[in-house]
């Protein structure tokens, strides 16, 4: 028969845990919850879609900042997207802002779907409107998204009050700053949707970019100067050095921050010169 000994019985310890085991018990119960921290969701990453003029610009080319006045009269204008979901353009349009630009597209895997209010909503209190596409050159060729692009809202019409499509062409807000691409690869993918463009509209495109962004991407490449407006985006009290080619800007996105809508910018000219542009 077994001897029986004071606190032998199976009873009083198996319920006692040994210091080790509480420890990794400890650490087994908090991991499920560190884990996700170190996803790409928790940390922030944009979702695909998301992306608008501007995302990168405060992260890598300056802060907000208040135009100084210059001797040329310039004409206040906003760009809207998805972001903003429906827009009060009648607010607006009671601050000076007289003409807006859409986003209309990005990639070939989005459309924005507040576009009809923010587009026709711009047109309808009698601003000057037009459309913009966000460009992913690491996922499709330029002149499928051209293509994507004029299909989805991108168009242009003589009506006197649309403006020629913008290729917005800045940071990849989902991954390498040149979408994985050198400056030669990233002037042709440029060109490819510039030609497209003009072939599907009979107009020449608006470039939207950073000088150190096109610096950096398109070794700043100097050839669409001559033809495609420039859109620069700096927010500073003024547009700084523009990129090659080009000696004057025909806009400049100049805060994120400003009344009603956040990106607001200056058209380099009267509301008359606005108008030209849309009549082409």
């Amino acid at each position: 028969m077994p001897v029986h000994r004071p606190g032998s019985d199976r009873s009083d310890r198996s319920d006692r845990p040994r210091p080790l085991a509480v420890l990794v018990t400890a650490l087994l119960a908090a991991l499920p919850l560190a884990l996700p921290l170190t996803s790409a969701h928790a940390a922030g990453a944009p979702s695909r879609g998301s992306a608008h003029m501007g995302m990168g610009v405060l992260a890598h080319d300056g802060r907000d900042g208040t135009p100084t006045s210059g001797d040329v009269t310039q004409t206040e204008g906003v760009d809207v997207s998805g972001y903003q979901g429906n827009v009060a353009w009648s607010t607006l349009w009671n601050s000076g802002v007289r003409w807006a630009y859409t986003k209309a597209t990005e990639g070939t895997y989005y459309t924005n779907p507040y576009f009809a209010q923010q587009y026709n909503g711009s047109y309808n209190i009698g601003m000057i409107r037009g459309a913009y596409h966000f460009a992913t050159p690491d996922t499709t060729s330029g002149a499928t998204q051209a293509s994507y692009f004029v299909g989805h809202g991108g168009g242009w019409s003589r009506d006197d009050k649309t403006l020629p499509g913008a290729l917005d062409i800045e940071w990849n807000p989902y991954g390498a700053e040149c979408y994985g691409k050198t400056a030669s690869q990233m002037v042709g993918w440029i060109a490819d949707f510039l030609n497209t463009y003009k072939s599907l509209t009979g107009r020449d495109a608006v470039i939207y970019t950073a000088t150190s962004w096109w610096s950096d991407c398109t070794g700043n490449y100097g050839g669409f100067a001559a033809n495609n407006p420039l859109w620069i985006a700096r927010y500073a009290s003024d547009p700084g050095t523009l990129p090659a080619g080009w000696s004057y800007y025909t806009m400049w996105q100049y805060t994120s921050s400003g009344p009603t809508v956040g990106d607001h910018d200056k058209f380099n000219g009267a509301l008359d010169r606005v108008q030209a542009l849309a009549n082409g």
